[in-house]
């Protein structure tokens, strides 16, 4: 089987966690302030995390920066804000003894101005050794912060200095940190920041050394647009994030069209599917976007929504807080919204949907227990403004996901090529039901809710 296939990740339910948020770091790092063990207060949430139905945790920017985590200062030292090196050892072998999987951010294409190297460079210009650790160095203009040089920004901000990948120097020394938190931490993968605008040679090399210290190493890469097959390949990465369902998830909702993700998922995985080898890494919100509570016209869409992103093709993925439907929207010039302090989860208290997570649980549970859910082929069985059903096969079970977004119940009749007497369970409340005339009935399918049955 392809390596893309067979791996744990294929099997996994992650939870995604922005620790310096999540804790209530400062926003600002003070390099001079002593380590406040904030990142122990994880260790508070494994529990939640386990009863949720994940067993995978994606862990964001957690090593030395100045502000938000990916203006990296230090690969090789937790941020001083969430605690030490220690600390995290010992959050990763709490999550390892509850058989939680960790992958963290690898931020490799760029650094923070504090970076380092990036300071012998302001302070030794043109005779510094580092020179040609950062993109595109000119000493012919200045920089928009009045350095005596130049250099690329990621995006158009220059308070991210973009590394020179092609420079050997500086990849053996991004190589020697991942070895040093594979070896020191036990981390069981990385999400590589902006990789869709990483050099595609560095990728490789990273991906050969990577799993030349774990073989079950995975990879995956945030890739916004393009074809995700440049990036998730066997000679690079094992996934990338899967921003095309990620819009046609919440849009289909809004504009009571699911039309626009049924054209996708069949365009991405049905039986000409242009991914249909990928397991791409679903999600309904992260640290990035606004939450799918605040995204949402209808609030009530959250259902037949979390349905989806645990039964279409993908590894789905909840970011902390959204599974209460908890809003945030980004602001002008900041991302804190997205990204508030939660002590516990028992003491967030009053919450929007205190339903939701019993629904992701059951949804968690029965995706665990269908092989189909997880590796089988996709095959669209019937689609309309605001219902959508479709199957998903493999050679040891058979499920037919049906979905109702709309504010009354009603009654799909699906084409079925099952044999005639097939009788599936609905793995929602166990109801029974039977193919007959090569057709499955399904009545009174509940407004904005879910059939998801299982042939017997």
């Amino acid at each position: 089987m392809n390596r893309l296939q067979a791996h744990w990740a294929t099997e996994a339910t992650f939870y995604h966690i922005y620790p310096l948020g999540l804790t209530g770091a400062p926003l600002q790092n003070d390099l001079q302030a002593p380590p406040e063990p904030r990142l122990a207060a994880i260790q508070d949430w494994i529990g939640h995390i386990k009863e949720l139905g994940c067993d995978a945790l994606y862990l964001g920017p957690l090593f030395e920066a100045g502000t938000h985590g990916y203006d990296t200062i230090d690969y090789f030292a937790v941020d001083r804000r969430l605690g030490t090196n220690s600390t995290l050892t010992e959050l990763v072998k709490q999550l390892h003894a509850q058989g939680i999987k960790l992958i963290l951010d690898g931020v490799f294409n760029h650094v923070g101005r504090d970076f380092w190297a990036f300071k012998d460079l302001q302070a030794n210009g043109s005779n510094s050794p580092y020179r040609g650790w950062f993109a595109s160095i000119d000493f012919n203009r200045q920089s928009p912060y009045g350095d005596a040089f130049s250099y690329e920004g990621w995006n158009g901000h220059y308070n991210l200095v973009k590394l020179n990948l092609h420079n050997p120097e500086v990849r053996a020394h991004l190589f020697a940190a991942v070895r040093m938190w594979v070896e020191e931490f036990d981390i069981d993968g990385l999400r590589l920041d902006a990789a869709d605008v990483m050099d595609h040679n560095f990728l490789s090399e990273l991906a050969d050394f990577c799993r030349n210290l774990r073989p079950d190493f995975w990879l995956m890469g945030e890739v916004i647009h393009g074809d995700y097959r440049q990036w998730a390949n066997p000679q690079m990465l094992d996934s990338t994030t899967n921003y095309e369902c990620y819009k046609g998830l919440y849009s289909s909702h809004n504009d009571r069209n699911y039309f626009e993700l049924a054209f996708s998922l069949n365009r991405l995985f049905g039986e000409q599917g242009i991914y249909r080898h990928l397991t791409l890494y679903n999600f309904a919100d992260n640290h990035d976007v606004n939450r799918i509570a605040s995204t949402l016209k209808n609030p009530v869409h959250l259902y037949p929504l979390h349905a989806l992103l645990f039964t279409m093709p993908g590894i789905p993925s909840v970011y902390y807080g959204s599974e209460w439907g908890i809003a945030g929207t980004k602001l002008p010039h900041t991302d804190a919204p997205l990204r508030p302090a939660f002590a516990t989860p028992e003491a967030i208290g009053n919450v929007p949907h205190p339903e939701l997570p019993a629904a992701i649980r059951q949804f968690a549970e029965i995706r665990k227990k269908s092989h189909a859910l997880r590796h089988g082929t996709y095959e669209q069985l019937f689609v309309a403004h605001e219902q959508f059903a479709f199957a998903r096969h493999s050679d040891q079970d058979h499920i037919i996901v049906a979905v109702n977004a709309a504010d009354t119940p009603t009654t799909l009749i699906l084409k079925t090529d099952l044999p005639e007497g097939s009788k599936l369970t609905n793995l929602i409340d166990q109801q029974q039901y039977q193919v007959q005339n090569r057709k499955l009935v399904l009545e009174n399918l509940p407004a904005n809710w879910t059939y998801i049955l299982q042939c017997q």
